[in-house]
């Protein structure tokens, strides 16, 4: 039996052009993902009567929130591009969607933090800002895994049914990390419980995904994305099992719990966009899938019609 070729696109040249986006770009998701979590653990803290970490936690929510824009505009080069995208509302379009995502979570989190932080902001306007933000927040933190599946990346359009419970796990993972950094050990027991939740859903959504694209999932176990993949996990497992072993008795150990976790959440937002590179850059990704679709008989092609000529 002659072995089967690989499948090449045209002298091997990659089918796709590269994305375009910069290095800012997994910062802002982590930035987005952080700040939006944050706000839905503020608004149930509050909910609760934890005053001390409803306080730290739409800090943290403010903060991340304060780094997306420039993030966002440093990617696109020019201040009013991003403002260009809210001249109008498209539904079909996450660009269109999450801008105005980040806009309206923006305006409601300030109002949110500045009725917790002064007594500038009346009761009433503060808690129907904290309801909308946390309302908000959720669907910030995610989003961006439906901005990258929109495109024909292979590594990313493929996995368009699990990479926003990846994006959900490190948001909640990262949110519940920096609220276990910040807050004193008797209040922050909420926090650890989201860490070490958002860390186990990170990483079991990665693993799923990865197994789910097949061929295509090739690129988050090779090259750099393949590493940084492995580090994330590696990252994720060690943060959240040292918050769950001695976060809740020791200071030391659950800043340094939360700061591992940090730095694997964001690792692996480089190693999704990273893999995307990788799978832009290879023709393999994009025209075997296709020949196969046309061989198997769920896609029209050369294929099919030379064998039904023949």
């Amino acid at each position: 039996m002659v072995p089967r070729a690989e499948p090449q696109s045209y002298y091997g040249q990659p089918v796709l052009k590269q994305p375009v986006w910069k290095p800012e770009v997994p910062f802002y998701f982590f930035a987005g993902g952080l700040a939006g979590a944050s706000a839905g653990l503020a608004f149930a803290a509050g909910l609760r009567g934890n005053r001390e970490l409803e306080r730290r936690a739409w800090i943290n929510s403010l903060v991340a929130l304060s780094a997306s824009p420039p993030l966002l505009i440093s990617d696109l080069g020019r201040p009013e591009r991003f403002l260009n995208m809210l001249r109008l509302f498209k539904v079909t379009s996450p660009m269109s969607v999450g801008s105005w995502i980040l806009a309206a979570f923006g305006a409601a989190t300030s109002v949110a933090a500045g009725a917790e932080l002064t007594d500038l902001v009346p009761a009433e306007a503060g808690g129907t800002a904290k309801a909308a933000s946390a309302a908000l927040g959720l669907p910030l933190a995610t989003y961006t895994a439906g901005l990258l599946a929109n495109t024909s990346v292979p590594a990313w359009h493929g996995a368009r049914f699990t990479l926003p419970f990846v994006f959900a796990g490190g948001s909640a993972a990262s949110a519940g990390a920096a609220a276990t950094i910040t807050t004193p050990l008797r209040h922050a027991a909420p926090a650890r419980r989201l860490a070490i939740g958002g860390a186990a859903l990170a990483v079991g959504a990665a693993l799923t995904m990865e197994r789910a694209l097949g061929q295509l999932g090739e690129p988050y176990r090779k090259g750099a994305a393949g590493k940084l993949s492995r580090l994330a996990g590696a990252l994720n497992i060690a943060g959240a099992g040292l918050i769950a072993a001695r976060g809740g008795h020791s200071r030391a150990a659950a800043i340094a719990g939360g700061a591992v976790l940090t730095a694997g959440v964001i690792t692996e937002r480089w190693a999704v966009f990273r893999a995307g590179f990788q799978s832009a850059a290879d023709p393999r990704y994009t025209v075997g899938p296709q020949r196969a679709r046309v061989e198997s008989g769920e896609a029209r092609g050369a294929a099919r019609a030379n064998g039904a000529g023949s």
